[in-house]
Formats: C-alpha cells, sequence, structure tokens
C-alpha cells in the first residue's frame, strides 16, 4: 500500500489542578474554540469539545503521526498560558493526569 491511513477517534477528559472550579462559565466557549485551535494545528481536528468549571471532555481525530500524549501536552500547555494570559485566570492550572479513550465510529 503506497499511502498510510488511519482514522482514530478518541475521548479525551481532563481536569482542573485539584478539581478546582476555575472554568468560569464566560470562559468555556472562549476555551473550547481555543483548544479546537491547537488541535486543528496538531493536524487532529475536534469533533466536539465540551465541560464544565473542573474538567473538559475532547472528542478528536487522532493525525496518524501524532501520539495521544503529545496532543494531551500541547492542549493543556497552551490551554494553561492561554487562560492565565487571555482570560486573567492566575492560579490556572491542568491536573497531571487524563483519560483517553478510543471510539467506535459507529457509536
Amino acid at each position: 500500500m503506497p499511502q498510510s491511513l488511519s482514522k482514530i477517534l478518541i475521548h479525551l477528559v481532563f481536569s482542573t489542578k485539584n478539581r478546582a472550579n476555575l472554568i468560569r462559565p464566560e470562559d468555556r466557549f472562549p476555551l473550547c474554540g481555543y483548544l479546537s485551535s491547537i488541535l486543528n494545528n496538531l493536524g487532529s481536528p475536534a469533533l466536539q469539545i465540551g465541560g464544565c468549571a473542573d474538567h473538559v471532555h475532547v472528542m478528536f481525530v487522532l493525525f496518524r503521526t501524532v501520539t495521544v500524549s503529545n496532543v494531551v501536552e500541547e492542549v493543556k500547555k497552551g490551554t494553561s498560558k492561554w487562560m492565565k494570559a487571555k482570560r486573567g485566570v492566575g492560579e490556572f492550572q491542568w491536573q497531571s493526569g487524563y483519560g483517553a479513550f478510543s471510539v467506535s465510529q459507529s457509536m
């Protein structure tokens, strides 16, 4: 086969440090947009993003040359810096762990 193909759907969940309620209602939509732009830049487009005050859920297509851990690192690093600089949440941090689950395309 002359080309490599893959379509791996990932459901990613991660939370704020100590599950602190740091994602204000007015920050949720802009945060989702910024998170989506990071994923697009990694070649792993978001299909759906949501969450609440202390965690985020992301469904995305994993680009074939990127690892889940690299995506998580870039998303957390970028959004954390953005929340501090652009949204004024100076104490913002993500928890170190995450959950990543493959999802069937038919589901």
